[in-house]
């Protein structure tokens, strides 16, 4: 059995209390809100008369217990107000009539009622003063005033009881300074605590759901802006038979039905491309990848990508798209397009600068790696002290040597562009240099958020690429690209020349939203089991 604390054990015994005296501590009817906290403040007249009548619902965050009358601070889903309980003018709810209009009383109807009905000295004594607590959700109709103080209040007429919390929330109280800033004493501040408990942390610390409600922000303003374009949202398969479209480690399933194993997708490249097959001009996809890889502040195995495909464009075209994209985006979220990163302010005005992969090797270690074969790199590595092993093939050495020397040195938004064929299976060869490919990734604050193709259309290059990426996983590496056969078969249907792009959803949300790691900008990032 759960050991519970003393705090607990109080609280289930004000549930039975609560029952006993005729309260539902969790009735189940509508209760009809009217307002929200924030509206009310902004909204708030002096001159208004008679008062504002409103009914608000929210949770108990703190309270002020006087004789006659006390103060307390509900919070609603937008914001925090003060409510004034004056134990002369506080009531209980009005009996319901019935029906689906009926108000949310807190009646209770598993038990007898009481002999007499609850007047407002029981009201305010006995419920507010002695059984409800933190945390519990409560409704109050009442009018709107402006106290001594000055703060904009409600005058509470009438209390209904909506939720019993069976737990204390844990208590964080802030101080304002002359200047405005806060500062949070007792803080909920352990992250193993906040991710787990991410339902605690939405209510006691401040700021937590702003972050996710600009996450919202962001993926609608990317929505308009394909959109508006005429471009078409869809869905494509999470468990897929073949994990295709990346170059990662992949979750197996099993499906019972058919008796085959299947896989959780890695991406939806090879799906959305499909369709541009298939006759769709533009399509684009917020899609839920899974790659059964290692765990840290800026990966976890479920993560969001959005991927956009547009017929008849290449990587040119996307990039400036791209751009234009993202100064958008931060615009319609933050009002501005510079942010700040961890103390780096990066702007995000378009354009932003452009240099190839290979000059920025050049820059920053001050080997040109242009004609250089697989052997030759290899020594480059050991020579820069870069870690390398037999598995690795020409892309993987490339890739090991940008990332070691040069990707963090891309603060501001930077396109890194015409990568190595080894490095870009699915990409179309450079229209003026054979061996390399016409992508581009975008670096912002040392990480990639954006990777883009001009893509691979022909479907006997497509096939001899996937078969080098098979002979990289003979050799042992476990990210090389299955071969898949119907891609391959789309492909000798026929695909216009495409351009397509993806964008880490989870990376540019931390941006914009001034975070340093994965966790903060998902609702419940993965976690290890809880230990009992």
């Amino acid at each position: 059995m759960e050991h519970l604390s003393e705090q607990e054990i109080f609280r289930r015994n004000s549930r039975e209390q609560l029952q006993q005296i005729g309260i539902n501590p969790y009735p189940a009817a509508l209760y009809p809100t009217n307002a929200f906290s924030v509206d009310i403040k902004t909204e708030f007249d002096d001159n208004l008369e008679p008062k504002r009548q409103v009914c608000i619902a929210g949770r108990i965050m703190s309270r002020r217990i006087m004789g006659k009358a006390s103060f307390m601070e509900l919070m609603d889903s937008k914001g925090r107000i003060q409510v004034y309980v004056s134990r002369d003018d506080i009531q209980p709810p009005s009996l319901p009539s019935g029906g689906e209009g009926q108000s949310a009383l807190s009646v209770c109807t598993t038990k007898s009622p009481p002999e007499e009905d609850l007047g407002g000295v029981e009201m305010y004594n006995t419920v507010f003063k002695k059984l409800l607590d933190i945390g519990d959700f409560i409704g109050i109709r009442g009018f709107v005033f402006r106290t001594q103080m000055g703060e904009i209040s409600i005058h509470a007429q009438e209390l209904t009881v909506l939720s019993k919390a069976l737990k204390p929330l844990p208590i964080v109280k802030y101080k304002t300074d002359a200047h405005g800033n806060k500062t949070a004493y007792d803080a909920f501040e352990d992250p193993e605590q906040r991710y787990r408990l991410r339902y605690v942390d939405l209510v006691v610390n401040e700021g937590i759901k702003n972050i996710f409600i600009k996450r919202t922000k962001i993926y609608q303003s990317m929505r308009d802006y394909f959109n508006a374009q005429n471009y078409i949202e869809v869905e494509t398969p999470i468990l897929q038979q073949i994990p295709g479209g990346a170059a990662a480690r992949p979750f197996i399933t099993h499906h019972n039905a058919l008796d085959i194993d299947l896989y959780m997708r890695i991406a939806n490249e090879l799906y959305l491309k499909r369709l541009i097959v298939g006759g769709f001009e533009g399509v684009y996809e917020f899609s839920k990848n899974f790659r059964n890889e290692g765990m840290d502040r800026t990966h976890n195995p479920e993560f969001t990508a959005m991927e956009i495909y547009v017929a008849y464009k290449d990587y040119n075209w996307m990039m400036e798209f791209t751009e234009k994209m993202v100064e958008k985006v931060c615009l319609d979220v933050n009002g501005t397009t510079e942010i700040d990163a961890g103390g780096q302010k990066i702007s995000f005005k378009t354009p932003f600068k452009r240099i190839t992969m290979l000059d920025a090797i050049t820059e920053h270690t001050g080997y040109d790696l242009a004609g250089k074969t697989e052997d030759e790199i290899r020594e480059i590595c050991k020579k820069l002290h870069i870690e390398v092993d037999a598995t690795m093939g020409k892309g993987k050495l490339i890739d090991e040597i940008f990332g070691e020397k040069c990707e963090h040195s891309y603060i501001q938004p930077t396109f890194i562009t015409d990568y190595p064929i080894e490095m870009s299976p699915l990409c179309k060869h450079h229209r003026t240099n054979s061996e390399l490919t016409e992508r581009f990734e975008l670096m912002v604050n040392g990480k990639e958020l954006a990777n883009a193709y001009s893509e691979l259309n022909d479907p006997i290059d497509q096939l001899e690429r996937f078969q080098e990426q098979l002979k990289l996983s003979e050799k042992g590496d476990d990210e090389a690209m299955f071969i898949d056969m119907d891609f391959v078969r789309a492909l000798e249907y026929g695909m216009p020349p495409t351009s397509g792009m993806g964008i880490g959803m989870d990376r540019l949300v931390m941006l914009l939203t001034g975070q340093s790691a994965i966790q903060e900008v998902l609702l419940f990032p993965q976690m290890k089991p809880e230990k009992c």
